[in-house]
């Protein structure tokens, strides 16, 4: 005999689904199905939310409260909407947007914030005021969660939006040559279906807040006159105060202790590569494999005083940064890009100095672009001594940004720890060593139990499969093995079924084997299905990832084929170049598939995200 439980005063009996009582009757039951029934995965996990925040408040009336308080901004016409796309590989993008939609909804304007995989494309004909955040991928692809939208806007199938006014954020890194394409491709897509621009499309370089902020005030000034909206109140949603966490965000960094550097390289290699442990002690943060951490770290005081020295200054200087007066060589260590050059800061400094030589270089982007990746900035000013004032001088230069890492360990495994693989930039220069901002600040002037300020950035783009049993396939020479030393450690906790196959590749066998002991207890335990490495200078001929490849192409095609995930880690410039060219030919000759078919198809895999890159 089944007992149902006695109701509150109010409620209605409940209702009977295959045999289980809920506590809500038919007519409520239908309501809610057809409220929900167009939604999206991503309203309805925050309706989700919403609702279970609505259950915790202990009262039906505040309840009830809040949900009047939200009605009219939900029941708002498609006019009256702002919509705001976000086309994100690492969670750039996304950071951008999700700032965007609070600023828009404290102003009292209706807002819908959508990852650009989950719009459909037709939809946007529906739309009065869209606002894209775009990042770019590789050699000016769009990313992955914005394929398909990036694809039907160009095909015959794509609506006219004359109806339609818009802005885009274009973010990038202007070293590359397709700076900001993916933000260039959806506005010159919108105004070519009839979208009109309700403001100039703005290009963010690495160094973006300053120059989002701007272009958001002026775009949410504008927006909030022309939708006329009310200024509303701003509805708090209930939360369980028990199990709130402490958000830790890029600009709201934690302060961890570094707990190890040890160098991981052998002796006698050219490279060298450090496993770093941080500790993340309670912060309460919590990441997942294939997410990334951010560092923000401080430039050397020894590098800065060179830069002054070279340009004339004594370092103190006073310079004014976010509204504080600070000494020049106070900013040029905690707020500057002091190491990296760029193509900016080098037109900048040769209009400045009139070197001949960098003057020269202007002429011809592609070689202003590879000088600049090559060369440091005390190595730019180097090229003609020049006096400049503090503000001159800081006038040239980039802030500071953190450093992402691709994250080497699962926190199943290491609890409250996280892991980073971090490759250091070490070159010599005018008898100089020249090291890299992070990597030298990680591997040579941060101590064991020194503080660094970290924050986890997620990549939805760069996951394991859902279904345990599904093969992946992992690619990862270098330092590109980060991410799949955590995926490795994460399907051993979870006792994954599925295979795991991986490609190694580095210089030596005896010096650069990363991780060589866990990667031989995985292959001995089965955790590790296969693994094929590839020591480019350990023979005459030099062997890369992509040979490998090539000599697994009947098994590596049968795995594809049986649902294996595709993943690559590591260079962008050439290696996940040669190792997608070499998955094409694989696909030509054991597939029986043309070029195009071939492309088309690795293309409809990371549709699918079945071919998912990590790439730097």
């Amino acid at each position: 005999m089944s007992v149902s439980p006695k109701m509150p005063s109010g409620i209605n009996e409940p209702n009977e689904v295959n045999g289980l009582s809920l506590p809500i009757n038919d007519e409520k039951l239908s309501q809610l199905q057809n409220s929900i029934g167009e939604l999206s995965p991503q309203q309805l996990a925050w309706v989700s939310g919403y609702l279970w925040g609505l259950s915790q408040t202990q009262s039906p009336s505040v309840a009830s409260s809040a949900l009047s308080s939200v009605t009219p901004a939900a029941a708002a016409s498609s006019d009256k909407k702002l919509t705001i796309i976000y086309a994100s590989q690492t969670g750039n993008a996304k950071g951008v947007a999700e700032g965007l939609e609070k600023q828009a909804a404290a102003l009292g304007v209706t807002v819908e914030l959508l990852d650009a995989s989950d719009v459909k494309g037709k939809a946007l004909s529906k739309l009065s005021h869209l606002i894209i955040v775009a990042s770019t991928n590789g050699e000016g692809e769009a990313p992955d969660n914005a394929i398909e939208l990036h694809e039907f806007l160009q095909s015959k199938k794509a609506p006219k939006l004359s109806n339609l006014q818009y802005g885009v954020i274009g973010l990038g890194d202007s070293s590359y040559e397709f700076f900001c394409q993916t933000g260039k491709d959806f506005d010159a897509f919108l105004s070519k279906l009839g979208a009109k621009a309700f403001i100039e499309r703005v290009d963010c370089d690495v160094d973006y807040d300053a120059s989002v902020q701007d272009w958001t005030k002026q775009a949410l000034d504008i927006v909030q006159e022309q939708l006329a909206a009310e200024p509303a109140d701003v509805v708090q949603l209930p939360v369980n105060q028990a199990t709130t966490v402490a958000q830790y965000t890029k600009q709201n960094p934690y302060t961890a202790t570094l707990l190890t550097n040890q160098k991981i390289t052998g002796r006698d290699s050219n490279k060298d590569v450090r496993h770093i442990e941080i500790d993340l002690d309670e912060s309460g943060i919590i990441y997942q494999p294939g997410d990334s951490l951010g560092i923000w770290y401080e430039n050397s005081s020894e590098l800065a005083n060179e830069i002054l020295t070279q340009v004339g200054l004594s370092g103190v200087e006073s310079v004014e940064v976010d509204g504080e007066s600070l000494s020049i060589h106070s900013a040029l260590v905690r707020h500057y890009e002091i190491t990296a050059s760029n193509p900016q800061f080098v037109a900048k400094y040769a209009e400045a100095s009139g070197s001949k030589k960098l003057l020269k270089l202007l002429e011809d982007k592609a070689t202003l672009r590879e000088y600049s990746a090559e060369t440091q900035v005390i190595d730019v000013l180097a090229s003609k001594k020049t006096k400049l004032s503090a503000e001159q001088l800081i006038s040239m230069l980039r802030r500071l940004t953190p450093r992402l890492y691709s994250i080497a360990s699962s926190q199943a495994e290491v609890e409250e720890e996280v892991h980073l693989t971090v490759g250091v930039v070490e070159y010599e220069q005018r008898e100089s060593v020249r090291y890299g901002g992070a990597s030298g600040f990680l591997s040579q002037r941060l101590e064991e139990g020194g503080d660094v300020r970290v924050f986890v950035e997620s990549n939805n783009h760069f996951k394991l499969p859902e279904n345990d049993d599904t093969p992946v396939i992992m690619i990862g020479p270098g330092t590109g093995i980060a991410p799949f030393r955590s995926f490795i450690q994460e399907r051993e906790s979870r006792d994954a079924s599925g295979a795991n196959w991986l490609f190694f590749g580095d210089r030596s066998f005896a010096q650069d084997f990363l991780y060589q002991t866990e990667w031989q207890r995985a292959l001995k335990s089965g955790l590790l299905t296969k693994m094929d490495v590839a020591f480019s200078r350990d023979q005459e001929e030099k062997v890369y990832v992509q040979h490998r490849l090539l000599e697994q192409a009947e098994e590596l095609w049968k795995w594809i084929g049986q649902g294996a995930h595709l993943y690559i880690c590591g260079d962008a410039d050439q290696m996940a170049k040669d190792v997608h060219q070499a998955l094409i030919d694989i696909a030509i000759e054991q597939g029986g598939l043309s070029d195009e078919q071939a492309n088309e198809f690795f293309n409809d895999l990371r549709k699918n995200k079945r071919y998912q890159k990590d790439v730097y």
